[in-house]
């Protein structure tokens, strides 16, 4: 059963039980492959120049074609910048989405890596890409759970045990509380210690 995370000496330290990881692996390898190249009918990772990719820029992103993501999870990933100004909010997304994605791959994959002990330690940089990797997880979830209100954030609250688990709702629900009890007790631990 996983121990919450807590400030120590040796960093922020948190337990989790194997089947626990196996999960939590899982859900930041599913969310990596949201945001991979050809998820969203993006041309594959290997066709892209290596000039460009060496200045941190996609060529696809100067296509007329570039558009947002159609996949509302990935679009609760990379959301507009710009409200209320399509053009803007497009140009910004061209400029910055191929860095954005790169960059919240690298948190997912670190995450998935760090579940390879039961025994998280992180120093407070690695606590902070942790964390931020869980967040996106959450966000995932709740796309999924069409987390809008409320009273939708009530529902999914009063799933807790897994012995009541029906259905597939229900299961992400689960999930989405795990998660987010995990995040809630690092971001208290990295608050904690400031």
């Amino acid at each position: 059963m996983a121990r919450a995370f807590k400030s120590t000496p040796r960093g922020f330290t948190a337990r989790l039980d194997t089947t626990e990881r196996d999960l939590l692996r899982g859900l930041f390898e599913d969310v990596a492959q949201v945001l991979a190249p050809g998820h969203d009918g993006e041309a594959p990772a290997g066709e892209v120049d290596p000039l460009w990719a060496m200045v941190g820029m996609d060529p696809r992103t100067h296509a007329a074609g570039f558009a947002a993501p159609t996949d509302a999870a990935e679009r609760r990933l990379l959301p507009d910048a710009v409200r209320d100004d399509p053009e803007a909010a497009l140009e910004y997304r061209r400029l910055t989405e191929t860095s954005l994605r790169e960059t919240k791959t690298g948190n997912l994959k670190a995450a998935a890596l760090a579940m390879e002990t039961g025994n998280l330690v992180f120093d407070t940089a690695a606590a902070n890409q942790f964390a931020q990797a869980l967040n996106d997880v959450r966000l995932v979830l709740a796309e999924r759970l069409e987390l809008r209100d409320e009273a939708d954030a009530e529902r999914i609250a009063d799933m807790t045990d897994a012995r009541n688990v029906g259905d597939v709702d229900e299961y992400l629900a689960l999930l989405y509380n795990f998660v987010t009890w995990l995040q809630e007790t690092l971001m208290q631990a990295l608050l904690g210690d400031l």
